[in-house]
């Protein structure tokens, strides 16, 4: 692995900090007070997005290409779809988060979709834009413990159960909902089936009035009876004690990364502000002296920067091992679980360091300091990161350290 940004990825980091500057920017405040309306802004970005990974020779980025590489650890060093999107993704919340969840045909579900599709689901569901339904509310960070079910019946599932905080569960064409064929059999028989939006018993319950992510809508959506075809089922139908949920939860190991790129695009805009805020106030931000020997405020913004450093290179090395094919469940649970304590320390920390402009709404600081907490929550919480690292570290199953 080498610590230095790929060359080949600098037109595509170059063009997403360009979007997060002239697009993102510009509207972040609007709707961030029109909570639910949908930004029209992001409608030519997403077909710009599609064009240009049609036309990728490397497979393209985003949600809807982070498949696992085929590699095998064999010598060479590949850079890829994951390290791609990590980068772009990183841009594009340094410019505004909740616009970075809302583009078409990016969402987690997605995700979902490319780690486990077959070639046909792929070739038919490829361009729709997916949401996930995992959490309910009976079982939020334990997804295996999840109710809804989902039984057999001809040539469809039925499907039965409610899911809530679903990201971009109004505005998606589709969703891949987290459902057992058969409660008895545990974790194995937990399976996700591909519901598209107005599909029978499919009913949106509310959107979610929230802290932060406030252009991105938040959906609880119940299920009765839903009928769904069993061609929607992705990946295997048959229920493996080895291999049922693993399937699932890679999906996990891909997209983390991604939101520890989030959070860590997120911080270094809050840090950059911050660092110009108090240049503009006369104080000079020295790195060639010892930091005890520098006002408290150049020694603080040090200190966080470093931290910053240490979650960006988690999260670049969790998304190498993806791009080539190494098993990186323990390194993405690090990096998410690092760059999403860091980046909302970092956030809160500006808003005390630039006093009332960081509290005020004439700058965005206060703004990333909300919306960057769900980072530390969604896509596995802290609590669930630590414990996922631990059984890694330990050797430990699910079953064994709880």
């Amino acid at each position: 692995m080498y610590l230095e940004i790929p060359k080949k990825f600098s037109p595509i980091v170059n063009q997403a900090r360009q979007v997060a500057q002239e697009v993102f920017r510009p509207i972040s405040r609007k709707y961030d007070r029109a909570e639910h309306a949908y930004p029209k802004e992001l409608d030519m970005f997403a077909s710009i997005m599609d064009g240009m990974n049609d036309g990728a020779p490397d497979g393209g980025a985003g949600a809807g290409k982070l498949a696992r590489s085929g590699g095998n650890g064999a010598p060479g060093n590949r850079n890829g779809t994951n390290m791609k999107t990590v980068l772009g993704l990183t841009e594009l919340c340094w410019g505004d988060v909740g616009l970075a969840l809302s583009i078409p045909r990016q969402g987690l579900g997605n995700s979902a979709i490319a780690a486990v599709a077959n070639e046909e689901q792929l070739a038919r569901l490829g361009d729709t834009w997916a949401a996930m339904a995992i959490t309910e509310p009976g079982a939020g960070s334990d997804s295996a413990a999840i109710h809804t079910t989902a039984r057999e019946d001809g040539d469809h599932y039925v499907i039965n159960g409610e899911k809530i905080y679903v990201t971009a569960g109004e505005r998606a064409n589709a969703v891949v909902v987290w459902a057992s064929l058969d409660r008895n059999k545990g974790k194995a028989a937990i399976k996700s089936f591909v519901v598209e939006k107005g599909t029978p018993g499919m009913t949106l319950e509310r959107l979610e009035k929230k802290l932060g992510i406030r252009a991105s809508d938040t959906a609880a959506i119940r299920f009765e009876n839903c009928r769904v075809p069993k061609e929607n089922l992705l990946g295997d139908p048959e229920i493996s004690v080895n291999k049922g949920f693993a399937g699932a939860m890679q999906t996990f190991d891909n997209t983390r990364p991604v939101v520890a790129g989030m959070a860590i695009g997120v911080a270094r805009a809050a840090l950059e502000r911050t660092r110009q805020i108090i240049a503009e106030s006369g104080i000079d931000l020295d790195y060639h002296t010892q930091t005890w020997t520098q006002p408290a405020v150049s020694r603080e913004l040090q200190l966080l920067e470093a931290e910053l450093e240490a979650a960006r290179l988690l999260t670049l090395k969790a998304a190498w091992m993806a791009d080539n094919g190494l098993p990186n469940s323990k390194e993405a649970s690090m990096a998410k679980a690092k760059a999403g304590r860091v980046g909302n320390t970092i956030t809160l920390r500006c808003v005390e360091l630039c006093g009332s402009l960081g509290y005020g709404e004439t700058e965005l600081i206060e703004k990333w300091a909300r919306d960057s907490k769900i980072l530390d929550i969604f896509e596995g919480t802290q609590q669930i990161q630590l414990l996922i690292i631990a059984r890694r570290l330990l050797g430990k199953s699910s079953a064994e350290l709880k």
